[in-house]
């Protein structure tokens, strides 16, 4: 019989990269709109994508890790495109680009 301690030791969960894309995006989002201060929304959109970046490029590879960085960049632009320049409401552009870069990311790096 294995005991609960060596289980969990061999089990360790590992933070899947799409919540940090969700986290990087809407609440980077968030935290702008919030404090009125761009750039502390801009650090938290940074620090997710540097997390999950680090998260692609141990677990998947430079290749996926640079695809899916480009990604998330796409992702903060286009949110901008949809609010700015088609004028959809900004925490609907925000959550549309954020379900699509996370759900990518899942398939991409985080689906076992």
């Amino acid at each position: 019989m294995t005991s609960p301690t060596l289980t969990r030791a061999r089990t360790r969960t590992r933070t899947p990269s799409a919540l940090l894309v969700a986290v990087g995006l809407a609440a980077g989002f968030g935290v702008a709109q919030g404090t009125g201060i761009r750039a502390l929304g801009g650090a938290v959109f940074a620090l997710g994508g540097l997390g999950a970046a680090w998260l692609w490029v141990r677990h998947r590879g430079w290749a996926v890790a640079l695809g899916l960085g480009a990604l998330y960049i796409g992702a903060f632009v286009l949110a901008h495109v949809l609010a700015l320049g088609v004028g959809m409401a900004s925490w609907l552009a925000v959550a549309l680009v954020t379900l699509v870069a996370a759900g990518v990311t899942y398939a991409v790096a985080d689906r076992a």
